[in-house]
């Protein structure tokens, strides 16, 4: 081997050490977005819809890659997590509005990820009384008693067990060329139905607490700037990855359910049990174990993000690497999200906890404007930013995604207010 060439060999290897060392805020952020809520929408599309929606996610993964770039981008260059600096340039008042609305939103977004967990277990015959409390006792030892490195290494592992949806897919032998070409030919339909399906897509890929989570993420793992390119390839793989399995997701329940004929599900549970007889008792388990591993995950860490952006907003210390006695503020609000919504799914039945998720997806519709503008005005900082603020093509990308954002967020908490005169969109659609 000549000196050139062992040079690039030690120079990729290096560089996959690197990017091995930085990786973790991009994708597990992406992988908690299919949540229980964001399982459900997609089957739901799958199901109701068959293959014509599946263009819809390729605008969805832009999206995602943009917004979540600028918080990767601003963690890595400033060293604060997103509410540190809303608070440090608009103010404690504004500051506290926006923790508000977003406590309420994840608790919401905790307990439909709680009965998402309990319904998954459900389906092999474990009582939700016994499931639920093993569950939240799970999240809350891992958090509270693990350091950053070791709590990122269970996450990055459930990441892994994502794959239980395209391999569950195959086993409903799907059509693939129709697949595949709906998702690179649009199909527009002007009823009313298909509309609100693709809003509901759009409220369950990107939620408030995704933003904050991320920042604080990469803050608490000290990434440098230096590594920023490498960080951006943790986002753009991880945002591909999430919607990805959303693909497969919505592939399988088409090819099974909407093939059919039934094309209505009540829940995802609802997806895993029409699976078993239409593509095989292997297929309904991989889908079911995929529902129980992102419920459990997203309550896991959509509790630790609340907890991240409240003590930043109130100036508070928080972080995994920091003990009980130094950061108590920190671990009794994620404490208190584990065993509130853990409580609501064993005490309330399910159409008492409907109102609460709904609480939820509309303080995201509420929250989710106001956090994207705050970003972009935050990132185009030349004293916060530096060399590292947007330019003008992806200002143009970032706030054509903001403004379309937005406006399809704010007609999710239209159809919220009025579910009886527009088509129903469940609750849980935007818990992601």
């Amino acid at each position: 081997m000549s000196i050139i060439s062992r040079q690039r060999v030690r120079h990729w290897r290096k560089t996959l050490v690197i990017f091995l060392a930085v990786v973790g805020p991009g994708i597990i952020t992406a992988n908690v977005d299919n949540d229980a809520g964001g399982i459900y929408t997609y089957s739901a599309a799958g199901a109701s819809h068959g293959y014509s929606l599946l263009w819809t996610l390729i605008p969805i993964t832009v999206a995602l890659i943009v917004v979540q770039e600028m918080v990767a981008r601003m963690g890595v260059v400033t060293g604060k997590g997103l509410a540190d600096l809303i608070r440090e340039e608009y103010g404690f008042r504004t500051t506290f509005i926006l923790m508000g609305l977003l406590l309420a939103a994840n608790l919401g977004n905790t307990v439909a990820n709680f009965a998402g967990f309990a319904s998954g277990m459900s389906l092999f015959g474990a009582s939700r009384f016994i499931a639920v409390p093993v569950g939240a006792l799970f999240v809350w030892l891992l958090v509270v008693k693990g350091t950053y490195r070791q709590v990122e290494k269970v996450f990055l592992a459930a990441c892994v067990f994502y794959l239980a949806y395209p391999v569950s897919s195959f086993f409903a032998h799907p059509d693939w060329a129709h697949a595949l070409v709906a998702t690179v030919k649009p199909s527009f339909h002007f009823d009313a139905g298909y509309l609100f399906m693709i809003i509901g897509l759009v409220g369950t890929t990107i939620a408030p607490w995704m933003q904050f989570y991320q920042q604080a993420s990469v803050v608490e793992k000290g990434i440098k700037v230096r590594d920023y390119k490498l960080v951006r390839w943790d986002v753009i793989i991880g945002m591909i990855t999430t919607d990805v399995v959303a693909f497969f997701i919505i592939v399988a329940c088409a090819a099974t359910i909407y093939t059919n004929g039934s094309r209505s599900i009540a829940s995802a549970a609802d997806a895993a049990v029409a699976l078993r007889p239409l593509a095989g008792q292997a297929a309904g388990i991989l889908f079911a174990f995929g529902l129980v591993n992102a419920s459990l995950f997203a309550s896991s860490i959509l509790p630790l993000s609340t907890a991240y952006y409240v003590c930043e907003g109130l100036g508070l210390e928080s972080g995994l690497d920091k003990r009980f006695r130094e950061a108590p503020t920190f671990y009794w609000l994620y404490t208190g999200l584990v065993v509130g919504g853990a409580m609501i799914v064993m005490i309330m039945s399910e159409e008492r906890q409907i109102p609460i998720i709904l609480m939820s997806q509309v303080a995201n519709g509420i929250l989710l404007p106001c956090v994207l503008i705050y970003m972009l005005r935050l990132s185009n900082r030349i004293d916060l930013m530096g060399e590292y603020r947007n330019s003008r093509t992806f200002n143009v990308i970032a706030w054509t995604t903001s403004i379309v954002m937005i406006a399809l967020t704010l007609l999710l908490v239209v159809s919220s207010f009025f579910p009886g005169r527009l088509p129903w969109i469940t609750p849980q659609s935007s818990g992601g």
